[in-house]
């Protein structure tokens, strides 16, 4: 029988439950939680320092009154990271190849910002739909165009993090089956093809990573704009 490559992005059921839901909630359980005392372990202390760094450099080009976004881009960016990188791992599932939970994630929050920006000034969100020094012919399409240009952030957002994650995952999957077939017929091309695995690998790492971090980043220019 033959198998579709991207059967390893479905959702797995065992007892009738998706096992999405189980990989949804596990990153809660990883991380320690602060406590009391005036000394922490040396994983806490990473932790926190972890924290402070990115949030000095998200909220950065953030005005301040953005900087109330900052406990949920943290909680976001963490959250995005452990799921990622738990799908790297043998037998795991990856819920970020899904574009369903991408986009739960990215309209909501793309959303806020701009009703955010609406409440608080209602006037320049709606400046940016119309450059100044347009124009009088072109005002009409340019309004258009900036209008499809608003609504489609959330689905680039969503499709970023499933395309990278998913063509990852791919390589990863007909990189190891040739590496596997190698192995009686050339075994010399078949070390090869397995240093390029493992070189692969660790560039998936740093793409878990980084597009975790790019996700937030981009929601944080999108507060920008609206505070």
């Amino acid at each position: 029988m033959t198998v579709s490559l991207f059967d390893q992005f479905v959702s797995p059921i065992f007892f009738g439950i998706p096992l999405i839901a189980l990989a949804i909630v596990l990153p809660l359980i990883l991380f320690p939680q602060p406590t009391s005392r005036w000394l922490n372990n040396r994983l806490l202390t990473f932790q926190g320092w972890f924290i402070n760094q990115f949030v000095k450099y998200l909220l950065l080009p953030v005005n301040v009154p953005g900087h109330k976004w900052a406990l949920l881009f943290v909680a976001l960016v963490i959250y995005l990271m452990t799921i990622n990188l738990l799908g790297l791992l043998p037998y795991t599932y990856t819920p970020t190849a899904q574009l369903s939970l991408n986009l739960g994630l990215a309209v909501p929050l793309w959303l806020g910002t701009v009703i955010v920006g609406m409440r608080n000034q209602p006037n320049l969100s709606l400046a940016h739909l119309l450059p100044e020094g347009t124009p009088t012919p072109l005002i009409p399409v340019l309004i258009v165009i900036e209008t499809i240009s608003l609504f489609i952030r959330p689905l680039a957002l969503g499709v970023r993090l499933t395309a990278n994650i998913t063509a990852g995952h791919l390589l990863i999957h007909l990189i190891a089956l040739a590496a596997y077939g190698l192995i009686p017929l050339m075994p010399v091309v078949a070390g090869l093809t397995f240093t390029l695995l493992l070189m692969l690998t660790l560039l998936e790492v740093a793409v878990a990573l980084i597009q975790a971090y790019v996700f937030v980043l981009l929601l944080s220019l999108y507060l920008q704009e609206n505070v």
